[in-house]
């Protein structure tokens, strides 16, 4: 029977509560995504995408050049230039000298893959990683370049390619979120926005969570001091038992669902970032560094472990490449630092069976100019933004290892062979997911948006 209290709630509710809906419906799809089906079979769970923010210098780690270190000092020619824009800190030089690369190069693996001697231990899985030396984008500052590979736009406001995913898969675990985000600790450079893992106009859930190194992996997410779990549980219990006493909701339970999921993270969260249980020998194979909490080496197996518990997308941040002088010093430093752990991740995820259903992705907003930005000095030098061609290496599911893909002009300035535009990269990433990038959208502002706009074509020779 329906109580007269039952019916003047009820009552009382009229319009409002289906605005509540509205704004609830959404998180009723948190966990299966809006897509009822894959467009198609799916290649990979998991994205790792390994972002060098600042733009790492593809001259000196996977272009060779040979033609610039025989031209070293020399003008770079009006006719390889063109009538291409430059930055407005180099663009102004009267003198714009080609500068070769001092590093060596060689080629490695049976596909033959040419890469630096900065970079040895990527070096050993070249057979495993496809590189593609012709990426271009039109953005050539840094904050409109990291949002328009995370977002697709170079305005901010969109949701990021972590928020999509989630938004059209969903999440395959019940105690951490779809999308987690890592950010090396204590480095200098441009500074990063929360708002490259948010999540736009996406209903708020499908945003990134940003796991902290040290203290509390995430803010507010521990019980206030003098509250034991136990406490927690049986306030969480009681108030479910009061939500069971009144007509059942299916918006409210998907709410409390929502609670619950915060009160099993407070348990899942520390022992996942618990590095300390990992034996010796994989510490080794990611450096010293591994030991480190925050640095790019301890993010990279902390990638794993959320690899192992189906975290969606895992998205890592390492600043630092943005070298406009004091490039040879500055290059070691970086590779150093990330070079081993990439490698690292990768052999970890082919030995334990993951490597072939989790995208790895690795690669900044764009790439170096072949000329010195600045003086050029005997054994210093800098190198400007460059959007017009850089590098990025993809590995894992859905994609072929041993691959070059793309070529640039032998002054490493202009795209001759195979351009991947970043909407490309983009595409390929949803492919590889099972998803059709052109039919996931969604509804704003009068329009169907989508994370590559009206752009974008699956990179089909890199796909196994």
């Amino acid at each position: 029977m329906v109580t007269r209290r039952h019916l003047l709630q009820s009552s009382a509710w009229g319009l409002g509560s289906l605005a509540l809906g509205q704004l609830l419906s959404a998180e009723s799809q948190a966990a299966s995504g809006v897509l009822n089906s894959l467009h198609h079979t799916p290649k990979a769970k998991r994205v790792i995408f390994l972002f060098q923010a600042g733009g790492p210098s593809q001259l000196d780690l996977f272009d060779h050049k040979p033609v610039l270190n025989q031209k070293h000092g020399q003008q770079l020619p009006a006719s390889v230039r063109g009538e291409q824009r430059l930055t407005g800190m180099s663009g102004n030089q009267s003198s714009l000298p080609l500068v070769g690369s001092p590093f060596k190069f060689a080629q490695h693996g049976q596909s033959g893959t040419w890469m630096s001697e900065l970079l040895p231990h990527t070096a050993q899985v070249a057979d495993e990683i496809s590189v593609i030396r012709s990426v271009n984008t039109e953005a050539i500052n840094h904050g409109p370049g990291v949002t328009y590979v995370q977002t697709g736009s170079q305005i901010p406001g969109r949701p990021c390619i972590g928020s999509w995913l989630s938004y059209g898969l969903g999440t395959e675990n019940d105690n951490l979120p779809a999308f987690v985000v890592l950010v090396t600790a204590n480095k200098g450079g441009q500074p990063l926005a929360a708002r490259l893992w948010g999540n736009g106009f996406l209903p708020s859930h499908h945003q990134g969570v940003q796991f902290r190194s040290g203290g509390d992996p995430v803010l507010y997410l521990n019980s206030p001091e003098g509250i034991d779990r136990t406490s927690r549980e049986k306030a969480l219990a009681s108030l479910d038992a009061l939500h069971r006493l009144q007509p059942s909701d299916s918006l409210v339970d998907t709410r409390i669902r929502q609670y619950e999921l915060a009160f099993r993270m407070q348990a899942s969260i520390p022992e996942v970032t618990d590095l300390s249980t990992e034996p010796e020998h994989v510490l080794e194979m990611y450096g010293p560094d591994s030991k480190k909490p925050g640095t790019f080496a301890a993010n990279c197996l902390l990638a794993r472990r959320l690899a192992e518990k189906n975290v969606r997308f895992i998205q890592l941040y390492h600043q630092g490449w943005d070298h406009h002088g004091g490039l040879p010093g500055g290059l070691k430093t970086q590779c150093s630092e990330t070079d081993q752990p990439a490698a690292a991740l990768i052999q970890d995820l082919k030995q334990r069976g993951m490597l072939d259903e989790t995208l790895v992705v690795w690669g900044g907003e764009f790439g170096r100019t072949n000329y010195c930005q600045g003086k050029l000095g005997p054994n210093n030098f800098g190198r400007d933004h460059h959007g017009r061609c850089f590098s990025v290496w993809m590995a894992g599911g859905g994609i072929k290892g041993g691959v070059t893909l793309g070529e640039t002009d032998e002054y490493g300035f202009n795209i001759v062979d195979q351009p991947v535009h970043i909407h490309d990269l983009q595409a390929t990433i949803m492919h590889v997911m099972g998803i059709d990038h052109e039919r996931l959208t969604f509804r704003h502002q009068g329009r169907a948006f989508r994370l590559t706009d009206v752009h974008g074509h699956v990179v089909q020779p890199v796909l196994a």
